[in-house]
C-alpha cells in the first residue's frame, strides 16, 4: 500500500481498529513520502538482503524495504498494530512480521532461522526513548549484519556520530565506535511524523566493523571504563574513575599513569586508544588486587 504517507488514511485505518497512539512506546509515524524511500535505499544494500527491521508501525518504512529486499522480517512489540500491518502490506509475500520484544528476543538466533544464509542490515524509526539500549543491543550481541540504519532524534544522531576528542562524545559514541564505523546520512523535521514529536529526527548509518578497531585485553573492563570516565564528564579522569570504579583517587592516578595518558584530561577529550589504554591498565590493577 503505497498511499500510507496519507494523513486521512492512516487515521481511517487507526480509528477501524480502535488504535491510539502510546506516549510510553514513543510511536510517531511517519508521513512524509520523501523519507522512507531514502532510508530503504541507504538500508538495503542490494536485492540479495533480507532485512531485520525493528517497529515498523503501520508499515510505512516496511513498504519501501519489502520492495527492495528478499525478505524482511519487521518485530513489533505493540500486539494491536499486528492486524493493522496485515491489512497495510498484505500484497508483500516476502514479509513476516513478529509480534514481541526486541530487547528480550535472541536476535542471532532470529537471524539465522528466518534469513539462512542472505546477508542482512538492520533498518528502524526507533523510540527515543530507547534508542541507545537498543542500538546498544544490537551491537554488542554482535550480530551478523553489514550495517545498521536507524531513524533517532537529532542529538542521539550527533553523539553517534561525534568524533572521540570532541565535544559531542560521550560514552555511547566510545561504545559504539568500538563495533561500528558510524555515518550521518540525513536530518528529518519534526513535521515528518505524525503525531510530530518536538524535536528534530536524523537518520544514521553504522557500518559493523569485522573486528573491533581496538583490542582490549578485557572487553567488559573497557566498557567500565568508559561508563565511568562519562559519569561525571566536566571531571577530570582520576575523579571520574575513583567514583565509577569504586576505587581511591590515588589508585586511579595510578592506573592512569600507567597507561600514559594525561590525568588533567576528561572523558571527552580521549581518543579510542587511550580508553583501551585505560581499560587494560585497570583490567591489570584488578587482576593483581586479588
Amino acid at each position: 500500500m503505497d498511499k500510507l504517507y496519507d494523513i486521512t488514511l492512516i487515521k481511517g485505518i487507526l480509528q477501524r481498529y480502535g488504535f491510539s497512539f502510546s506516549k510510553g512506546l514513543g510511536q510517531n509515524f511517519i508521513i512524509n513520502p520523501s523519507v522512507c524511500p531514502k532510508i530503504a535505499e541507504y538500508g538495503v544494500p542490494d536485492e540479495s538482503y533480507g532485512v531485520l527491521e525493528i517497529g515498523p508501525g503501520i508499515g510505512v518504512l516496511t513498504n519501501e524495504l519489502c520492495k527492495r529486499a528478499k525478505k524482511v522480517v519487521a518485530v513489533e512489540i505493540d500486539k494491536r498494530l499486528i492486524p493493522v500491518l496485515g491489512e497495510t502490506l498484505s500484497e508483500h509475500k516476502n514479509l513476516a512480521v513478529i509480534n514481541d520484544d526486541v530487547m528480550k528476543l535472541d536476535l542471532n538466533d532470529l537471524i539465522k532461522r528466518e534469513f539462512g544464509d542472505m546477508p542482512v542490515s538492520v533498518c528502524a524509526n526507533l523510540p527515543y526513548y530507547i534508542t541507545s539500549p537498543i542500538i546498544m543491543k544490537l551491537l554488542e550481541d554482535k550480530l551478523d549484519v553489514t550495517c545498521i540504519t536507524v531513524m533517532v532524534q537529532k542529538e542521539a544522531a550527533q553523539r553517534l556520530c561525534a568524533m572521540p576528542g570532541s565535544r559531542d562524545c560521550g560514552a555511547v559514541t566510545i561504545s559504539a565506535r568500538y563495533y561500528c564505523e558510524p555515518e550521518m546520512l540525513f536530518k528529518v523535521s519534526a513535521g515528518s511524523f505524525m503525531p510530530a514529536p518536538k524535536v528534530d529526527s536524523a537518520v544514521i548509518r553504522l557500518n559493523v566493523r569485522k573486528e573491533p578497531v581496538i583490542t582490549p585485553k578485557d572487553e567488559k573492563t573497557l566498557f567500565k571504563v568508559i561508563k565511568a570516565a562519562f559519569l561525571q564528564r566536566r571531571k577530570v579522569l582520576p575523579n571520574t574513575l575513583a567514583a565509577g570504579l569504586s576505587i581511591s583517587k590515588s589508585d586511579a592516578e595510578k592506573i592512569i599513569e600507567k597507561a600514559g595518558v594525561d590525568k588533567s584530561a576528561r572523558a571527552e577529550q580521549l581518543s579510542m586508544e587511550e580508553f583501551c589504554k585505560i581499560a587494560d591498565s585497570t583490567y591489570d590493577y584488578f587482576t593483581c588486587s586479588k
